[in-house]
């Protein structure tokens, strides 16, 4: 009896580990429209600038791919670089990739130092001075990085990645989901003809 209750705390302990931890879940879920909101831009032409990207895809309708990142490390540099290679393999489609930095305080020379060192080229960088993100997209809080792929004002596509989970299989598996971000054309914005 004795030995049957000690080993039962053993016996606990090494099934822990086995359990599956719950998919992180944050971000305006598929088929739900992304709100506009407006960030401070760190690359690019519009450097110093708060601007809507959001707002300039949905006006045509058009792909787009928004990183969300608690931290800049070299997995979300690599994630990056890949998403926007992706894009400009396809720009006649109009899409286009960012990265939003979530932190209290811009600091957009380190900012576009560190996209500069993770060769980001044409997708823009910026911060939203919030850690919490913009209110309207409920990131949650232990996903350093959440990622949204979306056309016609429509996420297709979400992915949520806990600290130490951005790995070059999890990049693989959001690369997976661009070509049909793509595949998906964008519809001409008409005008109402005035009447005479």
């Amino acid at each position: 009896m004795t030995r049957l209750l000690l080993c039962l705390p053993l016996v606990c302990v090494l099934t822990l580990p086995l359990r599956a931890v719950d998919p992180c879940v944050s971000g305006t879920p598929v088929g739900k429209r992304p709100s506009p909101y407006s960030f401070l831009v760190a690359t690019g032409p519009q450097r110093g600038q708060q601007t809507c990207y959001v707002c300039e895809q949905h006006e045509g309708n058009k792909p787009a791919v928004i990183v969300f990142a608690r931290t800049t490390s070299d997995s979300v540099g690599k994630l990056v670089t890949k998403l926007d290679a992706a894009a400009l393999a396809k720009k006649d489609a109009g899409g286009k990739v960012w990265m939003t930095l979530l932190a209290d305080k811009a600091d957009l020379d380190s900012l576009a130092k560190w996209a500069q060192k993770q060769g980001i080229k044409n997708a823009p960088v910026g911060v939203y001075e919030d850690e919490d993100g913009p209110p309207s997209y409920k990131l949650h809080k232990d996903a350093d990085v959440t990622v949204l792929l979306f056309v016609k004002q429509k996420v297709t596509a979400n992915f949520a990645f806990r600290a130490g989970e951005l790995d070059d299989k999890a990049i693989e598996s959001v690369l997976k989901a661009v070509p049909a971000l793509f595949e998906a054309k964008p519809t001409e914005r008409t005008e109402p003809v005035p009447q005479p």
